[in-house]
C-alpha cells in the first residue's frame, strides 16, 4: 500500500486523540483502511454522504464503512446499510467485522469501532473512531473473506 500512517506494536489498534494507530502486525489492507478512515473525523454526518463518491464533504454510517473498505481494496462501490447485511462472509472477522441492519452500519477494525453514532448521546455525530463497546444485537455480523 502506498499510504503510510501511525502504527503500534501488536495485533490491536490504539486510539490516541481521535486518531487510530494501526497494529504493526495487521495485513497491509487493514492498515490502509485504518489510515484512510483517520481522514474522516471532523467531517459532518450527512445522510447519503459517501454514496455518490468515496470523496465527499460528509458521510453517513454506511458511507463511512464503505470509505474504509474501499481504501483497503475490499469494495469497489459504496453500499447502503441494507446491502452490508449480505456483504462478504457471515460472522466476525479476524481483523475487520461489519455490523449491519436496516438503517445503520458500523465496523470494528483491529479492535476499534468506526461509527457515526456517539453512544453517550445516542446521536449521529459524524464518522469517528471509538474504543468503547457497542451491543451488536440486532445486527448482521459480516466480514471480508480472509480478514
Amino acid at each position: 500500500m502506498s499510504v503510510l500512517g501511525p502504527t503500534v506494536p501488536g495485533k490491536r489498534a490504539m486510539l490516541r486523540d481521535g486518531m487510530a494507530y494501526a497494529p504493526a502486525n495487521a495485513p497491509d489492507n487493514v492498515k490502509a483502511a485504518i489510515w484512510a478512515a483517520n481522514k474522516l473525523p471532523g467531517t459532518p454526518y450527512v445522510w447519503g454522504g459517501g454514496h455518490g463518491s468515496f470523496s465527499d464533504y460528509g458521510y453517513d454510517c454506511s458511507g463511512t464503512v464503505s470509505f474504509a473498505l474501499h481504501h483497503a481494496g475490499l469494495l469497489d462501490v459504496p453500499l447502503p446499510s441494507n446491502d452490508f447485511v449480505r456483504y462478504g462472509k457471515r460472522g466476525r472477522g479476524k481483523w475487520i467485522t461489519v455490523y449491519a441492519r436496516r438503517g445503520h452500519t458500523f465496523a470494528v477494525i483491529a479492535g476499534l469501532r468506526l461509527d457515526t453514532t456517539d453512544l453517550r448521546y445516542g446521536t449521529d455525530v459524524g464518522p469517528r473512531w471509538h474504543d468503547d463497546f457497542r451491543d451488536p444485537r440486532g445486527f448482521a455480523t459480516r466480514h471480508p473473506e480472509g480478514l
